[in-house]
């Protein structure tokens, strides 16, 4: 029984043994950032952004929001599994449409800011990502919303479909200026 006993420790430590998992670092923002759906430069938009690590590639991919980004993540469509997801810390950026290059945190360790009036770079509502809770309420007092962390965010606030914004006076302007060269356009062609 004894003989039992030393053979079976080696697997009962390695039972005990803790593992520690390993992610990806992430990778510097750089003019040649391009977001996975969009395909667009991603310096070209304001807001956060988010890259996404995936098992057996080398490069993650970049998201312009960081909405689209979750929205990846919970979609079962995905190829590969995904082994990091890093979001920007919008309290150590330079400002709003410089996100920055180099402030990532993971997704799971941010504070996310879910309906206030900001929006991503797309002009969608956005997940706005702090490292600190106390940063993420003072945004959330300056411009609304609410804090959350990640897995209390509803599937539903990033699957769904968001409206698009109009401007009747805007619209209405441009289509009454637009119908307006058309009649006149007409009335020459009739002369």
């Amino acid at each position: 029984m004894k003989w039992l006993s030393i053979a079976l420790l080696p697997l009962a430590l390695a039972a005990c043994k803790e593992e520690v998992a390993t992610h990806p670092d992430p990778v510097s923002l750089t003019a040649e950032a391009v977001g996975h759906y969009c395909q667009m430069d991603l310096l070209e938009h304001p807001g956060p952004k988010a890259q996404v690590h995936l098992a057996g590639l080398e490069n993650p991919l970049f998201f312009s929001q960081v909405r689209d980004a979750i929205a990846y993540q919970r979609m079962p469509e995905q190829s590969h599994a995904i082994t990091a997801i890093y979001v920007n810390d919008m309290a150590a950026a330079p400002s709003w449409d410089q996100p920055g290059a180099d402030n990532w945190i993971q997704a799971t360790d941010a504070h996310f800011v879910m309906g206030s009036d900001a929006t991503g770079g797309m002009d969608a509502p956005e997940l706005v990502p702090f490292l600190k809770a106390e940063d993420a309420t003072a945004f959330a007092q300056a411009r609304g919303g609410q804090v959350l962390r990640l897995a209390e965010v509803a599937d539903a606030d990033v699957l769904s479909a968001v409206p698009i914004a109009t401007f009747p006076d805007t619209d209405r302007a441009e289509d009454d200026d637009f119908e307006a060269r058309l009649k006149q356009l007409s009335r020459e062609r009739q002369n």
